[in-house]
């Protein structure tokens, strides 16, 4: 039987059983439930980037995820395709997600950010892991800031293996909610490496729901 926790610690089970429970709840990744088929090609990684910058804001993850869905289904799937649309097209696409508090600031966000991916690499995030500091990088694009970073990365790792195992601070929240290790090559020795993203989406999930991470717990103790 997994155990409970007591005292930030998972008691009589296995660590294994608790990343189980967790991965049935979070069946898939943030950027998979917007519909982006993650690969390494130009497309996917920059509608990732898209979704980090909506993610980066104090709204629900639902709503970001929603909102990205819309900007997609209006044809805004790359750099070039989003810079060129107006600003007043992004505000309405990203409002039909349901986006509406930070609609404005964030369509700026987006047309500049797309601007700037064509001017510096070529509307290719390729040439940005070939940064020296790709995180650094990422830091010059509008609308990322250390969040938006980490978001990004945490999906990246699937695909840019050499950021893995990617589990950011928000992250390692959710798995001392969860009992689980506190450092990331630990935590990613649980889990197989293309679970790493969805894993990782599944911790911060717990560390913003307590609700959720009580019922991790709770089924990883029954099981």
């Amino acid at each position: 039987m997994a155990g409970r926790k007591t005292g930030g610690k998972t008691v009589g089970g296995t660590e294994k059983a608790v990343v189980r429970a967790l991965l049935d709840r979070q069946e898939r990744t943030y950027a998979a439930q917007a519909g982006i088929r993650l690969r390494n090609t130009p497309a996917p990684l920059y509608q990732t980037l898209v979704l980090a910058v909506l993610l980066s804001t104090r709204i629900r993850a639902d709503i970001a995820v929603a909102a990205a869905r819309a900007l997609f289904d209006a044809g805004m799937r790359d750099p070039r395709s989003m810079a060129k649309a107006s600003w007043q097209h992004r505000v309405d696409a990203l409002g039909e997600g349901g986006y509406r508090r930070y609609d404005e600031r964030t369509s700026t966000m987006l047309g500049e950010g797309g601007e700037l991916l064509l001017d510096r690499w070529g509307g290719d995030l390729r040439r940005l892991r070939e940064e020296r500091d790709a995180r650094k990088a990422l830091l010059d694009i509008p609308g990322i800031g250390p969040t938006g970073a980490d978001i990004f990365l945490r999906d990246a790792q699937g695909i840019w293996p050499e950021f893995a195992p990617y589990i950011d601070r928000k992250a390692l929240d959710g798995a001392r909610r969860l009992g689980l290790p506190g450092s990331p090559e630990k935590l990613g020795g649980l889990v197989a490496g293309r679970d790493l993203a969805r894993f990782a989406d599944g911790l911060v999930h717990a560390a913003l729901d307590r609700t959720l991470a009580d019922a991790v717990l709770a089924s990883a103790e029954a099981g």
